[in-house]
């Protein structure tokens, strides 16, 4: 059976559902737009437009400069995958990946390293860890400092196992590169902005799209709800913590559960990271890299006594 028969197929499905249960529909695409528009445009867009200024600007190199030694130590790659590193960590799903493919295409960074930083720079922000996993999911019974630890611990690990055994002396040098050249600032500034809405608004469709996918699946799930909330969770993260927090399941098989499923990203985060690699780089390196960040944190949570 051929990829474009089981998509075709799959949206025909939705289709079918989007008629026969309108008002179902209408709900979770409701609350999809809803995380569109009231978190992920607010938090997300003005880094994507004020990164996108920087990089064409191209004085990320002078300003990063001092930190050189220790980008090239730790976590081994040039200013700008050091630049990649810093905002991928602060700024969470997908502009870490956003970023190294960016680079990427300006020739600021090689391809060996721009797959490597996708390996460790496409993260959960600090922002969405404290605020909703936190505060809004865990209700503030383990401490953000717990769940930032068990996070990044696992993403250290996958830091040192792809460079020492995948991608051996990824840094590149730090030369200036070539940059298709913008003639002024008004130009980086309407070209940022533009990109800006443009990577937005395909962010918002894709959440839109698995917010269907989860529901239709829910609803059509043939077996008991604490089944349903297993299968479903990983569809898309912020839906699939909230039906974890307000599940039946025990106190420490939710926190546990939750912060894994934070670690992951979930399927729609995963095809967002597709979207903005925009077929430069390959998505098996951050897949690879997401299972097994995931699998640590997993593993730390059950030995520790986090939870």
């Amino acid at each position: 059976m051929s990829k474009n028969t089981i998509l075709t197929g799959g949206i025909c499905f939705l289709l079918v559902f989007l008629l026969l249960h309108p008002a179902e529909s209408l709900s979770c695409a409701r609350a999809g737009m809803t995380l569109w528009l009231n978190t992920l445009i607010p938090t997300l867009l003005p880094f994507i437009i004020l990164t996108g200024m920087l990089t064409h600007t191209g004085h990320i190199r002078k300003l990063l400069l001092p930190f050189e030694s220790f980008f090239h130590i730790f976590p081994g790659v040039s200013i700008w995958g050091g630049y990649v590193f810093v905002l991928g960590m602060l700024c969470g799903y997908p502009l870490g990946a956003k970023l190294a493919s960016d680079l990427y295409g300006l020739h600021k960074i090689s391809k060996k390293e721009a797959l490597y930083l996708t390996t460790f720079c496409n993260n959960p922000s600090p922002a969405f860890i404290i605020t909703y996993l936190c505060k809004s999911c865990l209700k503030d019974t383990v401490p953000a400092g717990m769940v930032f630890a068990s996070i990044f611990s696992a993403n250290l690990i996958c830091i040192l196992f792809f460079r020492f055994f995948v991608y051996q002396n990824a840094t590149i040098s730090d030369s200036p590169g070539f940059s298709p050249e913008i003639s002024s600032r008004k130009n980086i500034l309407d070209f940022s902005i533009m990109n800006g809405f443009e990577t937005i608004t395909r962010l918002g469709g894709y959440i839109l799209l698995f917010s269907l996918v989860f529901t239709c699946i829910r609803h059509y799930w043939p077996f008991s709800e604490q089944t349903s909330i297993l299968f479903t969770s990983p569809i898309e993260l912020t839906t699939g913590l909230q039906q974890i927090a307000h599940s039946r399941y025990s106190w420490r098989f939710r926190c546990i559960s939750s912060i894994t499923l934070t670690a992951f990203g979930g399927l729609c985060v995963m095809f967002q990271t597709k979207s903005v690699l925009e077929n430069r780089l390959s998505l098996f390196p951050y897949v690879t890299s997401k299972c097994l960040n995931t699998s640590l944190v997993f593993l730390f949570l059950v030995l520790s006594d986090i939870v």
